[in-house]
Formats: C-alpha cells, structure tokens, sequence
C-alpha cells in the first residue's frame, strides 16, 4: 500500500441514536483498523456487530436517542476523550452527530481531530430546505420544492400540483422525535395529501417536492472527501440499483460507475459552498431534461462507503485521517464494476424490484469484484452478531418498513 497512516492517532466512530445494526460503522472500524490504526466506538451496548470487530480496541457503552442536549453530548464525548488519553480522529454516522462536531468544534478541539468544517453549514446541508436554498443559491438542480407553513399553504399547492408528489421531513434531526411522515412518502392524490396533512399540526415540518418517475429516472451516489480548501482528495461516483424500502430507502446493492459529469458537479458545489470533510450524495438523474437533481447531501461517511476504494487503497475514511493527520492522501483510479452488497436487506429488495420491473440500465452486466457490507473472512463477528439480532426482530422490522413505503406509494 503506498501510504503509510498515523498509527499513533485512534479513530473513534460516534454515533447518536438506537440503530445498533449499522454496516457504516463496522466497515469504517475494519478500514481504519487493517491498517493498524487502534478503533474505538460508541455502541448502544457490548452486543452489537461493531463491538465484536476484531479491529475495535474498545466500545464505550453509551445508550442515546440523538435528542439530548448538546451540551451532554459533548461533555460526554470529552469525557470519552480522555479516557481514550490521545488526540483521535472523529467519525460521524450520523447527521446529529456531525452536526454536533461541527458546532462544538472548538470544544472538541482540545481532545479530538476534526474537519475545519463552517459552524453552521452542516446542520443546513442536512436539513431539507437547507439544502434546497443552497441548490438555488448556487445553480445546481435539484426537485422542484414547497415549503407549507400551515394547512392551508398545502390546500393552495394540492389545488396546482402535479401528482404524484413527495413528502419528506424538513429537517433530518425530526426523525429522532415526531416525524411528519417515515421517510420518503409517495402521495398520489390531492385527497391523499390533505388528508395526510391533517396530521401534520399547525405548522407542518415537511417539504413537499416533485415526484421524479421511476422510469424515467436513475439513482446515483457521490462519495468524496475534502481538505481545508474545499478540493477534493478522494472522489467516487456509483449507481444505486436497489435500495430497502424499494426507491427510497438506505443502498442495498450498487456499483462503482466513473461519471466524470456527476464528480465536476459535486466538486463545483463543494467548492461555492465551502464545505470541508466527508461528504455522501444522493441524486437522481432524471432522463426527461438531462439533469442530475441533488435530493440529499449527508455531511458525513455514508454507510456503504466502502463500495469506494481507489487503486491506492484510499476511501474516503482513510483520506480523512491521513489527511487531518498530517499525511498525503494518493490519488488513483476508483475500481470502476465493483459492487456492494448489504446482505440483510439486498434479498428482500431484489424481490421487490424484480416485481417492479425495475433495471438500472448503467449497472454493469458482470462485478470486477464485491464488497459486502457484513461478512469478512477476517472479521466475522460482525456478521454473525448481525444475524443473530436480526433474524426475528430484523425481518418483521424490514416487513413494517416494506409496508410503510407500500401504503404511501399505492394508498393515496
């Protein structure tokens, strides 16, 4: 490998919230820690996969639900600091948890090494209507969007739109608390929406955005990492071919695709808005007018991160800590065919796209190669630990998400 990382700087992997079943934090442990780089995490317990990784020096045991007070989070995170007795790396799954680090930089500073990110730009990247702004702002296309602010905004856009219509959650943080509607919602009517909204309260904290047709439409991922000057010192571009819930939920299965249009795009935004760190996009190419549309942009590692790796052994993970450490990154080719896979929910989403008819025309017919989310013959604690808490609670889980995403796409 033809760089060398600083192996007297730990990683810690911070996450906020109960999803002790996240292949992120696992794949960024085994990235850092093959290359002899100590790992430490916050688990919700001692039992779940990340703590189990052979490559984790240790788990802080740390139950939360992503909606305590800022200031418990950090005096928490500190305290961690210490006990890790060294300035580490911090990786964020989450958005509470990056926008956290962001905001809390200078506190954090003392014990941690973080992105030189601008206070307020993630929690504005994350938030919906943020990221929209920002799109306008900045000439980058993206769906055409409202932003109700009561029940009456939305009687006057029902009365214009084109439907089918999509409902999101404004800010990504309400996920935690009361969420106006479970992720990405399909509403194909008028009488769907208002009488979904009737529940939305007097100020409803929803974007209502144009629905992108399926087949008229291809799913695409950028994953990257930015230095202090906003360039980027790792860039991949991938094609999603399924995802759980089908067309709107987290990747099940994709591919590295080189997309030299989407990179300039994705490099040109990062650029005007300053941004700095890891950064995992979500657009949808729509083929009606050409246009690649930005729907979501994670301040953070995405959980398939590791679909990504260019042929000098750098992802985006590995850019950051030699990067903030003080290390050159290499450059390189991404490993353009290869594929990922999360194992626990690529089956049940394969049945449903082949019931949809559904193809992904930039997928290649054949993988240079396959990287799965879960099991490593090196590490396979994970992956069983993952089964083992997945098997019953995990299947009537990915029933009640199927369910979810069914009524909202067919019931109104």
């Amino acid at each position: 490998m033809p760089f060398e990382p600083d192996r007297e700087v730990p990683g810690l992997i911070v996450k906020f919230g109960d999803y002790p079943l996240h292949h992120g934090g696992v794949g960024a442990i085994r990235s850092l820690g093959r290359l002899g780089v100590p790992m430490y995490a916050i688990t919700e317990d001692r039992y779940t996969p990340a703590a189990t990784s052979r490559y984790l020096e240790k788990a802080f045991v740390w139950p939360t639900t992503g909606t305590e007070e800022p200031e418990r989070l950090v005096a928490g995170l500190l305290r961690i600091g210490r006990r890790i007795g060294r300035p580490a790396v911090l990786v964020p799954t989450d958005e509470e948890a990056a926008v956290l680090i962001a905001e809390h930089r200078v506190e954090l500073g003392a014990r941690f090494l973080v992105p030189p990110v601008e206070r307020g730009l993630p929690r504005r990247l994350a938030s919906k209507q943020g990221l929209h702004e920002l799109c306008v702002e900045h000439g980058i296309p993206s769906p055409t969007a409202a932003f109700p602010e009561s029940y009456d905004d939305i009687v006057a856009f029902a009365d214009k739109a084109r439907f089918p219509v999509v409902a999101k959650n404004r800010e990504a943080f309400v996920r935690r608390t009361r969420p106006a509607v479970n992720g990405t919602t399909r509403i194909g009517t008028r009488e769907g929406l208002l009488a979904l909204a009737r529940d939305w309260g007097e100020r409803p904290a929803v974007i209502l955005q144009e629905y992108l047709p399926r087949e008229e439409a291809e799913d695409w991922i950028v994953h990257a990492y930015f230095d202090a000057d906003s360039t980027p010192l790792a860039m991949f571009t991938g094609v999603k071919v399924r995802s759980w819930p089908p067309h709107a939920g987290m990747t099940a299965n994709a591919y590295v695709v080189d997309n030299p249009e989407l990179a300039d795009l994705a490099a040109r935004f990062i650029k005007q808005i300053g941004f700095t760190g890891i950064i995992d996009l979500d657009l949808r190419f729509d083929r009606r007018d050409g246009l690649y549309k930005l729907l979501d942009f994670n301040p953070r590692m995405g959980a398939q991160f590791r679909l990504f790796e260019n042929e000098s052994g750098v992802d985006v993970v590995r850019a950051m800590h030699l990067d903030l450490t003080g290390r050159s990154v290499p450059e390189g080719e991404q490993r353009a065919g290869h594929r990922y896979i999360v194992e626990n929910i690529d089956l049940p989403a394969l049945l449903a796209y082949r019931r949809s008819g559904y193809t992904t025309p930039h997928a290649p017919g054949r993988a240079s190669g396959t990287e799965l989310a879960w099991f490593a013959g090196d590490d396979p604690l994970p992956f069983l630990t993952m089964l083992a808490r997945f098997v019953r609670p995990g299947a009537k889980h990915l029933y009640q998400l199927w369910r979810t995403n069914h009524r909202g796409a067919a019931a109104h």
